[in-house]
């Protein structure tokens, strides 16, 4: 939170933070992690649009196409992580939004990681990763973004 006082009454305005769009594409079905990772967002300030389950990716990136949204964040459980997320990256790029930041998590194969960031997925959080750590990289980042 910033304040000014003018005249004797304080303004208080919230800090300019961003858009965070989280998606589960596909027909995975669990999206507990996906919910925890949208609140921890929105507690460290993010606006999130939370998309729901079973999204295509057509659908997560019209949904940060039209919330303008400056990054989205994937979960996928069901192993179609190497189809689903790098087509959302395609379809972003393809509409001209390639300052969208992509980052992705969920039961992903540490062999896969590679092939998924050559593919514009920014960052991968499997299990164990902490709010805090996905916080503080997605500010760092959305930070080099504004720079």
């Amino acid at each position: 939170m910033l304040s000014a006082s003018m005249s004797g009454y304080s303004i208080t305005t919230m800090a300019e933070t961003g858009r965070i769009v989280i998606a589960k594409p596909g027909l995975d079905g669990h999206d507990r992690g996906a919910k925890i990772v949208a609140r921890a967002l929105r507690d460290a300030g993010y606006e999130v649009i939370y998309t729901g389950l079973h999204q295509t990716p057509e659908q997560i990136a019209e949904t940060a196409i039209q919330e303008d949204a400056d990054a989205v964040g994937l979960s996928c459980h069901s192993g179609a992580h190497m189809t689903l997320f790098p087509r959302v990256v395609q379809l972003l790029r393809d509409r001209g939004a390639d300052d969208v930041i992509v980052f992705g998590g969920g039961i992903i194969p540490k062999e896969d990681i590679p092939a998924l960031q050559e593919r514009g997925i920014e960052a991968i959080f499997t299990p164990g990763a902490t709010t805090s750590a996905i916080v503080d990289w997605l500010r760092g980042r959305l930070a080099k973004k504004a720079s």
